[in-house]
């Protein structure tokens, strides 16, 4: 889903935002919880989040296997291959989960959500 200002959203799951603490470190007062199925409008979108160290990894330990993997000793290789083999989950993950944006949002009832990340938001 490509986000957009003004676009109309429905929050997809629900959602605990934050600890209110008072005094001494570790003393919750209460927290606010956003029910699934609140609308409101996206008013910014900030764009995309950073890979994680693992998609970065792979990145480099595949372009460092097509470029290089030709020349290197049989037990470089193999280690090489084990290693890419072992991060292909979380690459297959990234891939699939494509890429992920922050947004801020303007709820119906009022409250604004800053930095929420697209993937909990559905389009109207």
């Amino acid at each position: 889903m490509t986000l957009k200002e003004g676009r109309r959203v429905r929050l997809a799951q629900d959602l605990a935002i934050g600890d209110a603490v008072a005094g001494e470190p570790g003393a919750v007062v209460g927290f606010l919880s956003l029910g699934a199925g609140i609308e409101g409008t996206v008013e910014r979108v900030d764009g995309e989040l950073p890979e994680s160290e693992a998609v970065r990894e792979y990145q480099r330990l595949k372009a460092l296997f097509d470029d290089y993997g030709h020349t290197m000793p049989a037990a470089s290789l193999e280690r090489l291959e084990t290693e890419i083999a072992a991060l292909e989950p979380e690459w297959a993950a990234h891939r699939q989960r494509g890429s992920v944006v922050t947004v801020r949002v303007r709820w119906d009832n009022g409250f604004v959500l800053d930095g929420a990340h697209g993937d909990v938001l559905t389009p109207l």
